[in-house]
Formats: structure tokens, sequence, C-alpha cells
């Protein structure tokens, strides 16, 4: 044999033999990804996406996708020659464009059905619909109406605990009910965390257009791997955190404080970014952790 060719399957050996632990850990415990952002719409990033949670799947996780559309949903609102309405900075969602959002988020959540599929995985699309799984009261934004969008109340695992035990991957698309069963969007990273609390997820992890939490958002040298809890209010207090990634974190703190173990900001725009943070010692994003979890398995 060449040289070449065994220090390359060596280090296939290498990369394997470091997952191991991780692998061991989490074998049969219930992972949940927020499939959203660039990943969403992008043909290749969006088969690597659906690659890596299908092995975790084979190699014995249970995981559970919540996948958005708000890229599409607005391209869709636009073909149809639809006005957007702002309240706030939040795009108002009256009954047109709820329509449009059930039947654009219905659309992306077959298509993920059919990906995983094509790779030899059992997977079922279901909605905040099926089976009562998010209840929602309506929301309002600084106690104004932005229309049908929804603040979950309750989430009802049943039907994933059903679907997860009959060795199903289950796909959710963020819409649900009221009391009175009228249709409400929800925000993806909403449903996420929500879901992840429910299912007292080991981790939950949020693909998105950032590289993760930075202590100095104009800094990249300043990319935090790993934030414990007590680390992540305090950057929030000072006032480092912002913007978008503000609500992330808070529902990032609030999944933690709920049961999950671990939560990870990932950057979806890398290719098989799931493995790699999940995977490998240091990861590339940003893991949230409980005061009391230890930094990493093996140590």
């Amino acid at each position: 044999m060449e040289e070449k060719y065994i220090k390359e399957i060596m280090e296939k050996a290498e990369v394997l033999i470091e997952a191991l632990p991780y692998i061991q850990r989490f074998n049969r415990k219930i992972i949940v990804v927020k499939y959203g952002g660039s990943a969403m719409v992008d043909d290749e990033l969006k088969k690597s996406v659906i690659q890596d949670v299908t092995l975790l799947k084979l190699v014995g996780f249970k995981p559970i996708i919540v996948h958005g559309g708000g890229k599409e949903i607005s391209r869709w609102v636009e073909k149809v020659g639809m006005e957007p309405e702002f309240v706030n900075g939040l795009r108002k969602t009256d009954e047109g464009t709820m329509e449009i959002a059930e039947m654009v988020l219905g659309k992306v959540n077959k298509s993920l059905v059919q990906m995983v599929e094509q790779l030899g995985v059992n997977a079922i699309g279901i909605s905040g619909k099926d089976g009562g799984l998010l209840k929602v009261d309506k929301k309002l934004s600084g106690g104004e109406d932005i229309g049908f969008v929804g603040e979950i109340k309750e989430v009802n695992p049943k039907i994933l605990y059903d679907l997860l035990e009959k060795d199903f991957l289950p796909i959710v698309c963020p819409v649900g009910l009221d009391d009175h069963f009228q249709t409400y969007n929800i925000n993806a990273d909403d449903a996420a965390c929500a879901i992840a609390r429910a299912v007292s997820a080991e981790k939950l992890a949020f693909l998105t257009d950032i590289e993760g939490v930075y202590k100095e958002p104009d800094d990249k040298s300043t990319l935090i791997s790993e934030l414990m809890v007590s680390d992540a209010r305090k950057l929030i207090e000072e006032g480092y955190i912002g913007g978008g990634m503000l609500p992330k974190l808070n529902n990032c703190i609030e999944a933690i404080e709920n049961g999950v173990s671990r939560v990870h900001i990932l950057d979806g725009r890398i290719a098989h970014c799931l493995l790699l943070e999940i995977f490998t010692n240091k990861g590339i994003g940003t893991a949230i952790l409980g005061d009391k979890e230890r930094k990493f398995y093996h140590e």
C-alpha cells in the first residue's frame, strides 16, 4: 500500500474514534434540529444538512427537525403581488399571508421528507396542528396586533414520541392552533425551543447564518466555543448581545433551564456543520451548557 493511502485511511479512522464517545453518550437520545437560514435555500447546503441528520439517525440518535421557511414565504408573498405590512419591524401576517405561509411551509416540509426518504430513512412531516402538538395564543408586538402570529402556550409531544418509537424521523413545520382552532404561524426558533423542552431533548441545535456567539459582534476572533448559562446571562446584561441573537440566546437559556442538556448555535452555511459540532472535541459553533455540565464528555 502506498504511504499516502495509509495516511488517508488512518486519518479517517482517527475521525471515527474521536466521534465514538459522543455516539456512545447520545445513543437513543433526542436531538432537536432547528433548520433555517441559507441552508434552506442553497441546494448543496440543504443536501448536507439532510445527510447529517440522517447519519445521526442511523448511528442511534433520535433526531427531530423543526424547519422555518421565512425567505420562501416572502418570495411567494411578493410573487402574488401582495403588499407586505410591518408592525415594529415585524411582518404582519394577515389572512392572505397566513394562507400562503401554510401552503409554502407544507411544500418545504414534504420536500425535506422526500430528501430524507431518498437516503433510506423513514420520515414523516407534520405541522403543529397535528395531534394538538402546538397550542398557541395570539402574539402581540409591543401591544400591537401583528395578525396570525402565535405564541406557544402548550406542547403535546405524544405524536412525536409515537413517531420516534416507531423509528420515524419527525419533520415539523411551525404552524399551530389556538383554543378556537384558528391557524397561526409560529417563529421556528420558538417552536424548536418549545419542542426541545417538551421532549427533554439532550441537544437542541440552531442552524443560522452566523458562526455562533461573539463577545464582540464586529470581531470574528471573539467567537465563544463554549458558554455556560451564567456567562450567557452576563453577556446579555452587559449589553454584548443584541439584534437577532438576543431572542435566540434567551431561547437557548430557557431551553437549558427547562431540561435540555446542551444547545448549539451553528453556521448552517458550512457544509456538515452538525457533524463537525457534535462529533468533534472542539466543534465549530457555540455550545451553550448548564452551569453544572462538563465541557467535554471524554474529560
